[in-house]
């Protein structure tokens, strides 16, 4: 446990940061599902337009670290290779 005045503070940051990256993380995993929930579907232009709405939220969670950029370049490639095979 934290005993130090600046330990508590820090303590508190931490928990604070946590909660705000926990968030940030499932609002990427929340737009990953539309995009795959579309190809289920098999609606290019619905996987289309969920897809581009995605990829600049991935990328904003890789420049603030929340998730790694290969980690976001792997998901990206892999959601825009399954919708343009849904156009095939």
């Amino acid at each position: 446990m934290a005993n130090s005045p600046q330990a508590r503070k820090r303590a508190r940051q931490a928990e604070r940061r946590r909660g705000q990256n926990a968030s940030q993380r499932s609002m990427v995993r929340t737009y990953i599902k539309r995009v795959l929930a579309a190809i289920e579907t098999r609606d290019h232009a619905a996987a289309s337009a969920a897809l581009t709405s995605a990829i600049p939220v991935i990328d904003r969670m890789a420049d603030r670290g929340i998730l790694h950029k290969n980690k976001a370049a792997r998901h990206k490639s892999r959601l825009n290779t399954a919708v343009k095979a849904l156009k095939a």
